[in-house]
């Protein structure tokens, strides 16, 4: 299952190890905004330049820069949705014990395919905890993966951090290390503190 890991297409995207700085992500959050003209995320963060002084740096990233940073193996053309009754039908070929019509956790799995959920749901989900189960979205990456059908991870991803962003009541620091690689590929000269790192547990 590792070995099939490595050689999917969601590879670098559940085993890159980029270290993440806890005020940039967070101040990436504070500051992210949904744009409907050009369909992309903005934030601003702060660097300093050449005189040591304080400058605003705006970062703008799209679908297509979700896909291209992470290496997602998939397309603008792929589905977003995928048959209820592909995905439960699979679910029973996976060794699943629990009742097919209520939530998934990991524990009703064969032993193989709770290591594949694992994986996916602590490097995958945007959510805060609930490890044990595995959101509807997460099976879909899941199913595509498993039966090599085509399905648009970075499409799903991104419209969760959207949701994010457009929330003003109860935003939070969501895919840390995701935004931090984003963060990495345009600002390259970004101050960093090893006094700020934000604890992760990597794959």
């Amino acid at each position: 299952m590792a070995e099939f890991l490595r050689e999917s297409r969601v590879a670098k995207a559940i085993s890159n190890r980029t270290v993440v700085y806890e005020s940039h992500a967070r101040a990436f959050w504070d500051t992210a905004r949904f744009d409907e003209s050009d369909s992309m995320i903005h934030a601003v963060l702060k660097k300093k330049d050449k005189n040591g002084k304080d400058i605003d740096v705006e970062i703008k990233f799209g679908v297509a820069d979700v896909r291209r940073v992470f290496d997602i193996q998939d397309s603008d053309d792929d589905p977003t949705i995928m048959s209820e009754r592909l995905v439960k039908g699979l679910w029973c070929r996976m060794g699943f014990t629990g009742y097919i019509n209520r939530k998934m956790y990991k524990r009703n799995f064969s032993k193989a395919y709770q290591y594949l959920m694992h994986c996916m749901v602590h490097s995958m989900a945007h959510r805060k905890g609930a490890y044990d189960e595995v959101a509807d979205y997460i099976m879909n990456f899941i199913a595509s993966l498993v039966l090599n059908r085509r399905y648009n991870i970075s499409q799903v991803i991104f419209e969760y951090m959207k949701e994010n962003a457009k929330n003003e009541v109860d935003r939070y620091i969501m895919y840390p290390r995701f935004i931090m690689m984003i963060i990495n590929d345009q600002i390259k000269d970004l101050q960093k503190d090893n006094n700020d790192v934000m604890e992760l547990s990597n794959m």
